[in-house]
């Protein structure tokens, strides 16, 4: 294949060119080479969403992964972690078996929300489909990424020390031990910080101050409705752009008007841009990653910090060759305006926006 070329892009302040050859970065500084001139358009690695679960009137559990992946890659996000939702055995084998896609957003493998989590914060989820960890039942799975899973249910840290997967605690009522304990299992990552878990207590640090203190991963919603301004403030002060991975947490109402939508074989209804299951418990987001990383701006988060948050950060805990605009790396980047309006994107070294 030949070498494509990049010019004039604005990275960190700096004009250069990137050099790409067979979808991987080749070289990164100013050539003589001909080729697509972007005037100076600010350049980011292409955004990583690892939790997701819709965009466009299209779901995870829907099993049908050709509709959506172009839709996340037009809104920015060039790779994602499909996620399911706490359903029967039978629904997430299929959606696990549908063919990956070959155009549009990378599926990196499919994320497992459920169904091994804690009925007491059990949020948008169905409890009818809880159950306790079976390792064999991952076996019978494939293309499995991430697991998130209370780790106090019976069974969980087996379950942590088998598993192959990134295993992230949530919905879960665990305490700091308990966390503590996981995390020294294997777990890695807290998923959607705050929301369905215990809050910090100044006396019971609880799963969050367990994550600080065994150097945990911390998802975090920043659609600006799931999480104050000031404690998407405090986490980054606590975890640093090197351990915060903003998440959009989205579901097939994203991109689309208010009304009711179907999550996980439940009702949710949409208001305001705002997902509640009919007993009023706060859903998924519908909102797409770009918007949450501009959400973490305007909150007062580096810029440089927030692209880094939805890129470089869930690639490092995934193990995924992306997310740094480095030689080596894949060409999946984006470029953005002086108002980090989205203007192209480009996967694999072809421009598709």
């Amino acid at each position: 294949m030949s070498e494509i070329v990049f010019k004039n892009l604005n990275l960190d302040g700096v004009i250069t060119d990137i050099v790409c050859s067979d979808g991987v970065i080749k070289k990164v500084g100013k050539t003589e080479c001909s080729g697509t001139d972007f005037s100076g358009k600010k350049v980011y690695p292409g955004l990583i969403d690892i939790h997701t679960h819709g965009i466009g009137g299209i779901d995870t559990m829907d099993a049908q992964p050709e509709k959506f992946t172009m839709l996340y890659a037009k809104n920015g996000t060039t790779s994602i972690l499909p996620t399911t939702m706490t359903c029967t055995h039978e629904a997430i084998k299929a959606v696990l078996e549908a063919p990956v896609p070959e155009n549009g957003a990378n599926i990196l493998g499919y994320h497992l929300e459920g169904p091994y989590i804690n009925e007491k914060h059990i949020g948008a989820q169905n409890s009818e489909c809880v159950r306790k960890p079976d390792i064999d039942e991952f076996k019978a799975y494939g293309n499995i990424k991430m697991v998130t899973l209370a780790p106090e249910i019976d069974g969980a840290e087996a379950y942590i020390r088998k598993s192959k997967a990134v295993i992230s605690i949530g919905h879960t009522d665990a305490d700091y031990d308990e966390t503590v304990k996981a995390a020294r299992a294997g777990a890695k990552c807290l998923t959607h910080t705050f929301n369905a878990m215990p809050p910090i207590h100044h006396r019971n640090p609880g799963v969050i101050g367990a994550g600080f203190d065994e150097n945990m991963y911390a998802q975090v919603i920043c659609d600006g409705k799931h999480i104050h301004g000031s404690v998407i403030r405090i986490l980054y002060k606590l975890f640093g752009a090197e351990r915060m991975i903003l998440i959009s947490d989205s579901i097939r109402a994203t991109g689309l008007p208010d009304g009711e939508y179907e999550l996980g074989g439940q009702m949710m209804i949409v208001r305001d841009k705002t997902a509640r299951t009919a007993g009023g418990a706060l859903a998924g987001s519908t909102s797409t990653l770009l918007e949450c990383v501009k959400k973490a701006i305007e909150f007062g988060i580096p810029e440089k910090d927030a692209f880094r948050m939805a890129s470089q950060t869930p690639a490092e805990l995934i193990g995924a060759n992306k997310g740094i605009i480095k030689e080596g790396y894949d060409c999946d980047l984006i470029t953005v305006d002086e108002n980090n309006e989205l203007c192209n994107v480009i996967i694999g070294g072809k421009i598709i926006k």
